[in-house]
């Protein structure tokens, strides 16, 4: 299981993330800054797709 993450804390990686519960929505970002307020209360972010950088 991916590891939740709360609002406001920094995204541990790049890439899109949805909210622990399902839902439609998305966003994407970027490692290092905040991820914003959850649709609902108490729900977290998880990472579905991290970003993949070419070398």
């Amino acid at each position: 299981m991916a590891k939740s993450n709360k609002p406001g804390t920094p995204a541990p990686a790049s890439g899109q993330y949805k909210p622990s519960g399902g839902g439609k929505t998305e966003i994407t970002a970027i490692q290092g800054k905040p991820l914003p307020p959850t649709p609902k209360p108490g729900q977290s972010w998880n990472l579905v797709d991290p970003t993949k950088h070419k070398k």
